[in-house]
Parts: C-alpha cells; structure tokens; sequence
C-alpha cells in the first residue's frame, strides 16, 4: 500500500509543486493569507475533502476532513502559510502547507482499505498570533490520535524541542513638560523604560541558561525637547518549559513595576501576541518517522538530533496530542532560517522536490501508525507519560 501511497502523491506533483510556486510568489501576512487559504481548500475539495473555512471565526484557517467511515485512528497533517513582514516566504510556510496537503492526499488513497480519518488543519499565523493556540485552547486536537507536520531546512533534523513563550508589550504613562524649561514638572515614560531594559539585563545573572529575554522600544517620545509622556517597550520571554517561563515573567513584571515606582510612571502590561508552549516530541513517533527516511537511503548519521530553533504554536498542539515536527532538507547551502537566502533557495526545484519527498515521508509514517494499533499504543502511553511529568 505504501506504493499506492507514492503513485498518488507523483501523480498530482506538479499541481501541488504549482500550487507551492503561487504561494511563495504571492506571500501574504499572518492573518491575511486569503489567496493561499483559498487555493489550499479547494485544492482539498478536488481530492474528496470536506472543508470547514473559518474555523473559530478566524478568516484564514481551515478544517478538512476525509472519513473512510471505518474505524481506526485520527490523524492530523498541519498546514502552515503566512509569509514574513519584507522577507515573504523566508520560512518555507509555502513548502510545509503543500507537505502537508500531498500527505493527507497519498494516505487518502488507502484509507478506505485502512479506516480511520485524516484531518488538515490549516492554521494562519505561526510567525505571529498563531492559530493553533486557540484551536488547542479550544479542544480541536483533543480526539486526535497523533500530528503530523514538516519543516524545511538545509539538513534533516529530528523532531526536537522549542521554546515556551510569551509576548509582552509594556506601556509607561507619564507627564509632559518642555525639557529645557521645566523638567521638573514632567514624569519621563522613557526613562521608566530604559529602567526596564537595565533591570533585565540584571536579572539575566540569576536565570537558567535556557532563558531568552529580549525587547525593543517601539515609542519613545516625540522630540527631545519634550519630556516623553508615554512610552512602550514588547520583549518576549522564552524558556524550555511553560512553567519556567511563567516564572521568569513573573520576575520580568516586577522588574516592569520597579520602573514604574522609580520614574513615578503609570504600567499598563498586555499580551501583543499568543503565548506558545515548548513542543513536546513524541520520540515512539518520532522513530517512525526516521525509519521511513533510513528506508530511503537517509542513514541515521545524516539526521541531525533536534535542535531549538526557537518558538511554534505547535507546541500547544503537542499538549492535547502526540506530535511531532522535524526538520527536512530542501536546499544544499547553509542558508538559515528567515534569510533572503533560505527565502530564495526555497523556491527552486529541489526544494519543491524535497517537498514532494516530505509528503511521501508524513504519509507512510501515518500509514504505519494506523496499521499498527500497537505501535499507537506505545505512542499514546508515551504522551501520557510525558503530561504526568509535565504537571
């Protein structure tokens, strides 16, 4: 069946490469992904999908659904597709939606032999506010046997750890007065920030090595004549684990208030952005994965141990669900992440070559799961370990 698998998925490689193509020729911000969202649902419809758009009333995302009518587990394939502010598709969301997509699309074709029903969450935002926090908030992964998803990059990488974090944006009220004239009559909002970024950088010292704190300024005043009124800092706050990173911004906004009683400012706190959980790899699951790319002649020396590239809001969905997200290698240079470079490189043939390879790569490991309830066993009571020692 796995050459089923394959034939499918060689069969519509051109029409899911072009689909790709398009995408990353027409980036669109998180939120605003309304041309890719609307090429990736009907692309799903044409394949026997049933599309639920606008999921929890966000615009952009999506559910699509094949049920065999048989019994069997639920998996889910996660479609990411919003580009970065000037760089566009510097990550590769053109890449990993199509992964995604041609994935869920092979395993279709043997799914009424198998049983079982595929999902394709399409999920707006990962850069930003992203959705699968909410859709996790939610319970939308909470019947899901195990998740799936790929990401590109220059060598393959087991699925590893991210980073919890939390966005903050930090407001400084304070008192206007001429700067030359009458300072003393004014309450400065910049100092009480510039406060702030000292304090963090003192507590930094007392934090575990795993903790990433940083901000900028993003109003500061108006003239440097005038004593500014208000001023605004955003840092994110990151750590290994949710727990952790509560505690650190618990610190951080004692920090923030200091400021404030030293400047003589008012603080208004708020959260810019979706606070993400660390990705909890499933690592059963995971080994699934890596022996379908040993099958095809990718040794376990050239899959790379999974490395923290930061944060993603399938960290929450890894919470409600076994999950896993590696890294797949579509370029040959050394091009990072979020670069023009990696951008450019994401473009070409080759990487939209390897990511008809990926698509054959999630489908089978699904397929393997699926057929072998054990082996779902052994993931599940993993998952469970891993919550229990969470809490």
């Amino acid at each position: 069946m796995k050459e089923l698998i394959y034939t499918t998925i060689d069969g519509h490689a051109s029409d899911f490469q072009s689909i790709s193509t398009y995408i990353g020729q027409n980036p669109e911000l998180g939120h605003e992904e309304y041309l890719a969202a609307d090429r990736l649902t009907k692309e799903l419809e044409s394949h026997g999908f049933q599309v639920e758009r606008g999921v929890l009333d966000i615009p952009t995302s999506f559910i699509a659904v094949y049920d065999s009518g048989k019994p069997g587990p639920t998996v889910a394939f996660l479609a990411e597709y919003d580009a970065l502010p000037e760089l566009g598709h510097a990550c590769g969301h053109h890449l990993i939606c199509m992964m995604s997509i041609g994935a869920a699309v092979g395993l279709k074709s043997v799914l009424d032999e198998i049983g079982g029903v595929i999902r394709v969450y399409g999920t707006p935002a990962e850069e930003t506010k992203g959705a699968k926090v909410p859709m996790s908030k939610a319970g939308l992964f909470d019947d899901v046997d195990f998740a799936l998803m790929a990401h590109p990059y220059y060598t393959y990488e087991r699925s590893g750890e991210s980073l919890a974090l939390d966005a903050i944006q930090f407001e400084y009220f304070g008192k206007a007065a001429h700067a030359a004239a009458s300072p003393y009559e004014g309450v400065n909002a910049l100092d009480a920030v510039l406060l702030l970024f000292n304090s963090m950088n003192a507590l930094r010292q007392q934090l575990r090595s795993d903790v990433r704190i940083h901000g900028v300024i993003t109003e500061g005043g108006k003239a440097a004549n005038i004593i500014p009124d208000y001023a605004v800092a955003q840092f994110y706050v990151r750590s290994s684990t949710r727990a952790y990173t509560d505690e650190v911004v618990a610190k951080v906004l004692k920090c923030a208030e200091g400021a404030a009683l030293q400047t003589g400012c008012t603080l208004q706190t708020s959260n810019y952005e979706y606070s993400y959980d660390e990705l909890n790899t499933n690592e059963t699951l995971s080994a699934v994965f890596n022996r379908n790319l040993e099958a095809f002649g990718i040794t376990e020396d050239q899959i790379q141990s999974g490395k923290d590239h930061g944060s993603l809001d399938l960290g929450n969905v890894s919470l409600h669900c076994p999950t896993i997200h590696p890294y797949m290698k579509v370029i040959d240079e050394r091009h990072l992440l979020h670069t023009p470079e990696f951008r450019d490189g994401a473009m070409r043939r080759q990487a939209l070559d390897a990511m008809i390879f990926t698509a054959k790569m999630l489908a089978v490991t699904a397929y393997d799961v699926m057929t072998h309830p054990e082996l779902l066993t052994e993931i599940k009571a993993e998952f469970q370990r891993s919550r229990m020692k969470a809490e």
